[in-house]
């Protein structure tokens, strides 16, 4: 071994021993009659000393070393003259008796330290630069021991970790796969998975009843701040199992995430119904770290002259504590900020509940005292709160108050990332209809199994029918999803119906899984975890980028190595591929 410690390991109790360091330098002082040198590994931060008087020649290498050189030292482990406490090997320095240069660096195009000056697109060109950076190193470093968390606890489920097929058929379903041409089945391509699902539910079929991987998956679709190209899922399956025993075990797992990783003891988790979530929070992922329901004010606003709320379907709106002090200017800008094409709302109209209890609205043309009262009152308001309220139709409007309700508890410090509510939110609508198609859509994946006492309303009310689904959601944020599967082949059969199949469509994408269930399948469900979201939660950050070794970009590249990128024409020829 090059080295006999590394760069954080060194404390008081090491002060005598000979050692050797190797690592990067992180910095230099020459202060004279002495030079010190910080040598920097995964570990930790050492500090070296050069004395003149011991070794003039080793004290002038010293001086000569540049940032991010890669060196070899060994020496003496003494006691620091001026500790530094806030590092664990803040009270020792190594006074060094041999250098050795292991290779030269160019200068860094940014600081590699904690607090950088690199721009998120130098750091993504010079990844490896920035993977030596503390913050992301630390993420990493997380991210491990979430992965032998997650490990540790279902192994002790009694679940196996099996491996699935990263080459596999491309499905109509869910978002566009990303294709693999064949080179020796020419015209004809692979799909990289965006889930197991298929698989898991044959590994069922095939009596391991209880499967888990962690595994990489794929979707082309529009990315954002929590979804890359790749991804990493915990994906696991159950047979012989119900909803709640499912639930009761992954609500196991994240607890014990919690308390491994964090040391928190998180509360049992309370379960919400989509229809629930959808009317106190118009989002199916309810960020319930802090209040703002919903009230819905139909009853009391609608038949008194204001057009705005006698057309609007629902008239809804939010209590926003303490607020009534906003000015006109700040009472704009959120008008403003519901306005944006990303959220499309028309306007806003407030009501404040002033400190000396005097109620003033942006509608008293059309509203009297006793009216803003019942408002107030139905709201629950106290002197000092602001209520706003929006109309429209039903889905639109509860979509655009949810952006409003998040971006007040942001306005508010409400969304502490050192604070974390989780929940259940169930039962799903089984499908969702899509203008565009003219068709429904599975709300899930099309091996979502139906409520029982609903099945006989997929021919009659298609849209009433719920699912045996299921979402965790932490802090606003989906972080996993599963259900119930179907495990009959006539009702599957029946579902890829509705979905728009013809028997011969179903048969030739999915003939198989139809094939295995009557082999006897059992009943079974699962669900899959997002694991870079999950482990973004536990590290507060608002991007997945920075758990990912070598992520891609917004659009969809990595600036690092530059791809995705053209090929050669030989490639594309034996391929039998021919480019517009």
């Amino acid at each position: 071994m090059h080295r006999t410690h590394t760069c954080g390991e060194l404390n008081i109790t090491s002060v005598g021993l000979d050692v050797t360091l190797c690592g990067w330098v992180q910095k230099t002082r020459d202060l004279g009659a002495m030079t010190f040198v910080d040598i920097r590994d995964r570990y930790g931060i050492t500090q070296l000393a050069f004395d003149t008087d011991d070794d003039a020649d080793l004290r002038a290498q010293a001086r000569n070393l540049g940032r991010e050189f890669v060196i070899k030292v060994s020496g003496k482990v003494i006691e620091r003259a001026s500790k530094n406490l806030k590092i664990p090997t803040g009270e020792i320095e190594i006074k060094v008796s041999r250098l050795e240069v292991l290779n030269t660096a160019k200068l860094p195009p940014f600081l590699i330290e904690d607090e950088t000056d690199g721009g998120d697109d130098l750091r993504m060109r010079y990844r490896y630069l920035d993977l030596r950076r503390n913050p992301v190193r630390n993420n990493l470093v997380l991210r491990h021991k979430m992965a032998q968390a997650v490990r540790r606890y279902l192994d002790e489920k009694g679940f196996l970790e099996v491996e699935t097929p990263v080459l596999i058929k491309s499905t109509p379903e869910g978002a566009r796969d990303f294709v693999v041409p064949s080179r020796m089945n020419p015209g004809e391509f692979y799909a990289l998975p965006q889930s197991p699902q298929t698989f898991k539910q044959l590994l069922m079929v095939s009596g391991f009843d209880r499967y888990f991987q962690i595994v990489k998956c794929f979707r082309d679709e529009d990315l954002r701040a929590d979804r890359q190209p790749e991804f990493t899922q915990i994906d696991c399956e159950m047979a012989f199992v119900e909803q709640e025993d499912v639930l009761e075990v992954f609500e196991g797992l994240i607890r014990y995430l919690f308390k491994e990783i964090k040391d928190l003891d998180l509360p049992s988790l309370p379960r919400m119904s989509y229809a629930d979530a959808m009317r106190l929070y118009g989002s199916d992922k309810p960020d319930t770290r802090f209040g703002m329901s919903f009230v819905e004010l139909n009853d009391l606003v609608k038949g008194q002259g204001f057009p705005v709320f006698d057309n609007a379907e629902l008239v809804i709106g939010i209590n926003a504590p303490g607020c009534a002090s906003y000015t006109r200017k700040q009472l704009d800008a959120l008008t403003d900020f519901v306005k944006r094409p990303q959220i499309g709302a028309t306007g806003l109209i407030y009501l404040r509940y002033n400190e000396d209890g005097s109620l003033k609205s942006s509608v008293d043309k059309f509203y009297g005292p006793d009216q803003l009262a019942a408002w107030a009152n139905a709201f629950g308001a106290q002197p000092g709160d602001l209520i706003l309220l929006m109309a429209g139709v039903e889905e639109k409007v509860q979509k655009q108050l949810s952006e409003l309700r998040l971006e007040m508890g942001n306005q508010l410090g409400l969304r502490d990332k050192n604070k974390f509510s989780a929940l259940w939110v169930v039962d799903f609508p089984l499908l969702e209809w899509d203008e565009e198609t003219a068709r429904y859509h599975a709300m899930h994946h099309p091996f979502t199994s139906p409520k029982p006492e609903d099945i006989p309303l997929l021919d009659s009310k298609p849209g009433k029918v719920r699912a045996n689904a299921y979402d965790m959601v932490i802090n606003g944020t989906e972080v996993g999803g599963g259900s119930i599967r179907i495990f009959q082949r006539e009702l599957q059969s029946l579902m890829f119906k509705h979905l728009g199949f013809s028997e011969e469509e179903a048969q030739r994408q999915f003939g198989f899984l139809l094939d295995a269930f009557t082999y006897g399948a059992p009943p079974h469900g699962g669900l899959a975890f997002g694991f870079d979201r999950l482990v973004s939660i536990f590290a507060g950050l608002d991007t997945i980028r920075d758990v990912i070794a070598f992520p891609k970009n917004n659009s969809g590249r990595d600036v690092m190595i530059d791809s995705p990128s053209k090929i050669a024409q030989e490639q594309l020829d034996e391929l039998q591929l021919r480019l517009k």
